[in-house]
């Protein structure tokens, strides 16, 4: 089945201010013994319900592992078994990077692809500018919520046209400034309700060379 798993590891791993709860899913079939790369994917806003179990995390999850990778999902600080509180996304960038060296050391020099959604977004871009990854996914950035800089990898934005959260002037006003490819999903709100397989087939030909 695409984007099954092989192995899925539930773990705390340690962190700036303690331990980052994380799901590690291997891709299974043909990348079982030779993953493509690793994706780092960063879920919704952490006081607003966002967990690593949110259904876009999850999607993305699925593409990646559909496109030979091996999904690595933490919780934000505060949320589910991960320690501390809510940072405005600066101690979660530095929980993401202690988290990608911490899986780096484990799975060796393999390419990072950062995903990330809504606030995860945010954090994301943050966390591009001193993580060397290959490229940057964001679905439905809260650009019109956090201050978003210009990337230094290439990125793509995929954002609903009815999205009721972020609206979608703000976030191609964002593109547009920052030469960034901009992906519509027809009529899909922020959360993506019954557009999610098709999100998750954009992002998996956007994961593969």
């Amino acid at each position: 089945m695409p984007g099954s798993a092989r192995k899925l590891h539930k773990l705390r791993i340690k962190g700036p201010v303690g331990a980052i709860e994380t799901v590690i899913e291997e891709p299974s079939g043909a990348f079982e013994n030779k993953p493509a790369g690793l994706a780092l994917i960063a879920h919704p806003h952490p006081l607003k319900g966002g967990s690593l179990d949110n259904k876009v995390a999850w999607a993305l999850a699925r593409a990646a592992l559909a496109s030979g990778l091996i999904a690595v999902r933490p919780n934000f600080r505060g949320v589910g078994d991960s320690a501390g509180e809510f940072d405005h996304g600066i101690g979660e960038t530095e929980d993401l990077l202690a988290l990608a060296d911490a899986i780096t050391a484990h799975y060796g020099q393999l390419a990072w692809t950062l995903m990330g959604f809504s606030f995860g977004a945010y954090v994301q871009h943050r966390v591009a500018r001193e993580l060397h990854a290959e490229r940057l996914i964001m679905v439905g950035p809260a650009v019109s919520m956090y201050a978003f800089e210009a990337n230094n990898i290439p990125t793509a934005i995929l954002h609903g046209t009815e999205d009721e959260v972020i609206p979608f002037h703000a976030a191609r006003e964002y593109a547009n400034a920052h030469a960034i490819p901009l992906i519509e999903i027809e009529g899909a709100g922020h959360f993506f309700h019954g557009k999610l397989r098709e999100l998750q087939t954009r992002v998996e030909k956007l994961c593969r060379p």
